[in-house]
């Protein structure tokens, strides 16, 4: 496999990575100067405990189990050959039942990970397709995105969790000097700035996986095509079905429908866009 880089691509999500890491430098200085420093070792345990069982929290939200080879070997099958293809150990390899045609892919590291689809997914996909999301995850999971979404989400988790407190002990009034107060404040700007932040990087690593998983499987196409048939999909999904499993969006391989503002806050790009990019990545791989 020719793991070529897109370094538009790997631009932005530097720069994206830098004003994180500066905005979270200014929130460490604030949360020192107003003494509330000792938010950060609490929420670190929170955060790497978050960290150590994504996959099986994951399974466990979707209702999914570990399958065997028995039980799905066509699934297993081209699980394994496609994680020799992308030179990754083999993941465990999960099902959900459920209407909702999607996968998404967990775990820490590339020696611990999972890949799992729905019942839904392998009822409304042909083999190509189904390749092409697999081979997705698997590029997921080979870009060790679980890792370094825990990472640069980790501040604005506590950021988050400061606000929440402040409301819950009234708005820091009993704290002498108004410390707490400020800490606060800085902690709602910096959950603000980083929400989008984060939002933006997520999108970019879905280019980059969606990339990769063409690059495994050689079929952009192929990706391009399960893309848009699950997006049109989406609108036959029993909305019950759809707010059940809403928690897990952000994993997913294309979220759920939302309304035009939550599309702005989406943590991946418009199908439409991703389709164009596989398809010009089609007619570069073709021109070769």
């Amino acid at each position: 496999m020719d793991w070529k880089p897109d370094w538009g691509l790997r631009g932005r999500m530097v720069l994206t990575m830098f004003l994180l890491f500066a905005l979270y430098l200014v929130f460490v200085g604030a949360l020192v100067r107003t003494g509330s420093f000792f938010f950060l070792p609490l929420m670190g345990l929170f955060v790497i405990a978050q960290f150590f069982f994504s996959d099986k929290l994951a399974l466990y939200s979707m209702g999914a189990k570990k399958v065997s080879e028995d039980e799905y070997p066509e699934l297993h099958a081209m699980v394994s050959r496609l994680s020799q293809q992308a030179d990754l150990p083999k993941p465990t390899v999960a099902v959900a039942d459920s209407r909702v045609p999607n996968a998404f892919a967990a775990g820490r590291s590339q020696k611990k990970s999972t890949v799992c689809v729905t019942t839904g997914l392998l009822q409304t996909l042909d083999r190509d397709e189904l390749e092409g999301v697999v081979a997705h995850e698997l590029a997921h999971v080979k870009n060790r995105d679980v890792m370094v979404m825990t990472i640069a989400s980790f501040l604005s988790t506590v950021a988050f969790m400061i606000v929440r407190m402040g409301f819950w002990f009234g708005g820091g009034r009993n704290r002498q000097g108004g410390g707490f107060l400020v800490a606060i404040v800085a902690s709602l700007v910096v959950w603000i700035v980083s929400f989008f932040l984060i939002r933006a990087l997520s999108r970019y690593r879905e280019f980059a996986a969606d990339r990769g998983g063409a690059l495994i499987t050689g079929r952009p196409s192929a990706l391009a095509s399960a893309l848009l048939k699950i997006d049109g999909r989406m609108d036959k999904v029993p909305k019950e079905d759809l707010r059940e499993q809403s928690e897990m969006n952000a994993f997913f391989i294309v979220p759920l429908k939302s309304d035009v503002i939550g599309r702005l806050f989406s943590t991946h790009p418009a199908t439409e866009k991703r389709v164009d990019r596989l398809r010009d990545l089609e007619r570069e791989l073709e021109s070769q």
